[in-house]
């Protein structure tokens, strides 16, 4: 806890003010001016022993999960799984960051944000939208890795040009020179594995500019998730980045715009004539509010940028909702297409057998989607935790195969959605190849087809209801026992 000066309460970080506040004689302070007496090297440079700085650490017995804390507050749950409490509190170092973009957005701020995003989603379901859960924001500081690139000196590069003129095609050849000089300043990438790169790229960007060098002081009211990711993970991502700006910059000039150079699509040729170098990367902190939601052994998400307030939301469907709206649109477009179309039992049967293959693709779409995502293979951060084995510049996912699909599909003990869009595109075609006489036929494998596209469509929505949340986390602490 940091102490009042004037009278010995809490301090904390207020928004509005962006200054230290007193919960009891609302006074407010400088928070370079409020360290803790037991953290003498707050104050030092960052060498040494001062590149640490004490903090609580709130274990999750159910996940594992980590929050940090400058604070003495007890977490009232885990933002990672919804856990009602944070158990085993304890004093740890941890690395200090260099710089800190403090919240600007204040949780009334995030609060209005989130509403204002669920005001269209009209399928949710109304618990997302009650204000209890609402009020569930937490703040937390996001860890980063910072890059900042140089690229400086001569550049040499070869171009061409290639047109064609009656029956010759003619190739003009260039030498280009130049000098540049380009600095890229905190190109970041999230440094924790609890913390999904897809919802981390969805509330991006953050605004440098705000940054602040760091002090602890500034997370007194907040919490901070643990930075377990290396920062040699993302280093060719960021090169790569800084030599795609610079190397458009350069095309974009009128002399060279329709010029193929000589190093286009070798990043490690456009590095070299680009002279990009790498800084150190540096740790930094950036305000999330975050909450969970957790259902039937899921969780979803709401994420708001403490900085910009943009907001990224993991919404399930209402199939309730859902259900009566399609109606409400269905109905009209009935009538619509009944007075004005006549369709032949024949094009009917045929047009369900189409729908129902369209519907089937979905369905498996989204089962692989759902399975990636579970396995987290997206989340390049993850996986490096979990291998232990940083591979820079690995951007490509691992594929899903049939049979890991299949396995998936008939593995969980609950009737595959698949099989009815199997039997809708069975019955179409037998009737189709079988050509009977009599309308009925085709009238009735319509029918069967249209049932099985609606049972299809009904596993869609609970696919994407599963897309829409999450597996519960598990990490590498087991929380409750382990006093560290």
């Amino acid at each position: 806890m940091y102490e009042c000066p004037n009278c010995g309460g809490n301090l904390k970080f207020d928004i509005s003010s962006q200054m230290l506040k007193c919960d009891y004689c609302l006074t407010t302070h400088n928070p370079y001016d409020i360290t803790k007496e037991k953290d003498a090297e707050e104050s030092g440079s960052l060498s040494g022993n001062n590149n640490e700085f004490n903090v609580t650490v709130f274990t999750c017995p159910q996940c594992g999960g980590e929050i940090l804390s400058t604070d003495t507050s007890a977490a009232e749950f885990c933002s990672f799984c919804g856990a009602s409490t944070i158990l085993d509190s304890r004093i740890r170092k941890e690395k200090r960051p260099s710089h800190i973009i403090p919240f600007k957005k204040t949780k009334e701020d995030c609060k209005k944000a989130y509403i204002s995003r669920m005001k269209r989603a009209i399928f949710a379901p109304d618990e997302l939208k009650d204000e209890k859960y609402i009020d569930g924001f937490r703040g937390i500081y996001v860890p980063y890795w910072a890059y900042s690139i140089t690229q400086k000196g001569p550049v040499l590069m070869k171009g061409e040009k290639s047109y064609s003129k009656g029956n010759y095609t003619y190739t003009d050849k260039y030498d280009l020179s130049g000098d540049l000089d380009a600095y890229y300043y905190d190109l970041s990438y999230d440094a924790s594995s609890s913390f999904a790169d897809s919802i981390s790229e969805q509330i991006a960007p953050f605004n440098v500019r705000d940054s602040k060098k760091f002090t602890p002081s500034f997370l007194s009211g907040f919490y901070a998730d643990t930075a377990d990711v290396d920062s040699s993970l993302y280093k060719d991502d960021a090169i790569n980045l800084a030599n795609a700006t610079s190397y458009s910059k350069i095309k974009k000039t009128p002399a060279f715009s329709d010029l193929r150079l000589s190093t286009e699509g070798n990043n490690f040729a456009t590095t070299m004539t680009l002279h990009t170098f790498c800084e150190k990367p540096e740790r930094v902190l950036y305000p999330v509010w975050f909450m969970s939601y957790r259902k039937e052994g899921r969780i979803a998400y709401a994420t708001v940028n403490g900085q910009s307030g943009k907001v990224a939301a993991d919404i399930p469907v209402d199939i309730k909702k859902y259900l009566f709206g399609t109606f409400l649109l269905a109905l009209p477009i009935f009538f619509l297409l009944n007075g004005l179309f006549t369709i032949k039992p024949d094009i009917l049967l045929s047009c369900s057998g189409i729908l129902a293959s369209f519907t089937l693709i979905i369905y498996l779409m989204e089962s692989a989607a759902i399975l990636r995502r579970d396995k987290r293979m997206d989340d390049r951060g993850y996986l490096h935790r979990q291998s232990g084995k940083p591979k820079n510049g690995q951007k490509k996912e691992k594929q899903i195969t049939v049979n890991e699909l299949l396995s998936y599909e008939t593995g969980n003990g609950k009737f595959p959605g698949f099989v009815s869009g199997d039997v809708a595109i069975g019955v179409s075609v037998l009737v189709r190849l079988f050509a009977p006489v009599s309308d009925l036929w085709y009238y009735g494998g319509a029918i069967v087809s249209f049932l099985g596209i609606l049972l299809t469509n009904m596993s869609i929505i609970k696919k994407y209801n599963i897309l829409a949340t999450r597996k519960l986390p598990q990490f590498d602490r087991k929380g409750g026992d382990d006093r560290a």
